[in-house]
This record gives C-alpha cells, structure tokens and sequence, in this order.
C-alpha cells in the first residue's frame, strides 16, 4: 500500500514537512534522519560513484509526536529506533521517497490492534451431524470385519 503525495504534505508554515503514517499519527519529517549511501551490487561506473541508496531512522525513545500509548506499543514490537532502506532506483530522491513509505508501513503495521478472538461453540445441529457421522462410520468398520467364531 503506497503512500500517496498527500502523506507526505506541506504543514503550510513553511518548509516543515510530515510523514503520514495514519489518521492518528504524523511526524514532522526533522524527527527522521537520513543518509544517503552506495548501493551494493554490480551497476558500473554509476552506481560506484553515487549516493542513491537511502536508510532513514526513526527514534522511537526521543520523538515527541508519539503518545505514551503509541511509543510503548512501538518499543514493545519494533525497539528504540525503527530504519527503513531502499536502493531501488537509480533517483535519490525517489529512494527517499520510497524508504519513507516503508518506514510509515512499518509503523502503520506495528500500531495496528489484531482483532480478538471470540471462541465459539459448534450449533446443536453440528453436534448432531458429527455424533451420526460417528456412528455410521462405526458402522461401517463393523461390517468390514471378519465373521467372529461364536456369531456363526
């Protein structure tokens, strides 16, 4: 699910930017560091010469946009710093852009609440069914096997 260019949008005040990572949660982009770095693997004389691969950092522990509730839920699945990379376009900005987005699914992924699990009971009617389903299966194996000695 990617990010739309929304997500990453204009607060208006200026250059200050924020990373959408749900409806209740936005980061103001100074809270993430980056660093551009090579890219690993075969490219040519390109590839050795530029920073297109991008890691950004996010610090869980020092961020002030995080409720108590959320930085503990973070801490608890994904630790005291989160880091997202991508080195899959030859564009530092459109890596940027993309670890950004794998940062905010990360984060979107860990906050999200699984669904409890309500325990049910089997209906009176599938009782029912597997209770004769039982007995003709015992049915069955009876009729399979050999004659005894003392019902001839």
């Amino acid at each position: 699910m990617p990010l739309e260019e929304q997500d990453v949008a204009d607060l208006g005040d200026g250059p200050s930017t924020v990373l959408r990572v749900s409806r209740s949660l936005t980061i103001p982009l100074d809270e993430i560091s980056w660093r551009a770095t090579t890219p690993g693997g075969p490219g040519g004389q390109h590839a050795n010469r530029t920073a297109s691969r991008v890691e950004v950092r996010f610090d869980v522990e020092h961020s002030a946009s995080l409720g108590p509730r959320q930085r503990a839920i973070l801490l608890e699945r994904l630790g005291p710093v989160v880091s997202a990379s991508s080195g899959d376009d030859r564009s530092q900005a459109r890596n940027r852009q993309l670890a950004l987005d794998r940062l905010a699914e990360r984060l979107a992924a860990a906050l999200r609440v699984p669904r409890r699990r309500r325990p049910t009971a089997p209906t009176a009617a599938a009782r029912a069914r597997r209770l004769e389903d039982k007995r003709h299966r015992s049915i069955t194996k009876r009729e399979r096997r050999a004659p005894r000695a003392d019902d001839e």
